[in-house]
């Protein structure tokens, strides 16, 4: 199990992804349509052309569901109780087509909960692309595992 427990978390700590993604077309298309989004802007090569970036871009959702997937294994694998809450997304850049995607994580804040086996980690998850532009951040609330529940640390 290479995921993180709870006491494993510590405010401040960054923790830098090795795993990385390109972007590709055909994930953006697969993706727009498992979730039903006809967005122009992300499908039609015409109508992107002549929007604001000139070229269609990736949806977003989708950049925010690979920086979840690319911090897991450091993170989360199977530690994860749940995840409660995503917040503050923030999409300051759009991906495109070929862009690669590389992700770190900050810890922000932790607290043991009322069931002795879990604890709340708060952190945060920055996207950036090949020209080190900051592409999405957000903050992901997780319930994880606590290797000694007895131990209230």
């Amino acid at each position: 199990m290479p995921g993180r427990c709870y006491e494993d978390f510590e405010p401040g700590q960054r923790i830098e992804h090795a795993l990385r993604r390109t972007v590709t077309e055909a994930d953006n298309v697969l993706f727009c349509s498992l979730t039903l989004n006809t967005q122009p802007l992300h499908l039609d090569h015409e109508a992107a052309k002549a929007g604001p970036f000139g070229q269609p871009i990736v949806n977003g959702l989708l950049t925010m569901a690979l920086a979840v997937g690319i911090s897991v294994r450091d993170a989360t694998e199977g530690t994860l109780v749940a995840n409660l809450a995503y917040e503050k997304v923030e999409h300051p850049k759009p991906v495109f087509h070929g862009d690669t995607l590389r992700v770190s994580t900050n810890v922000l804040a932790k607290r043991r909960t009322s069931k002795p086996d879990r604890g709340l980690v708060e952190l945060e998850h920055v996207v950036r692309n090949q020209r080190d532009e900051i592409v999405c951040q957000f903050v992901r609330k997780v319930l994880v595992q606590v290797r000694q529940p007895e131990d209230k640390a």
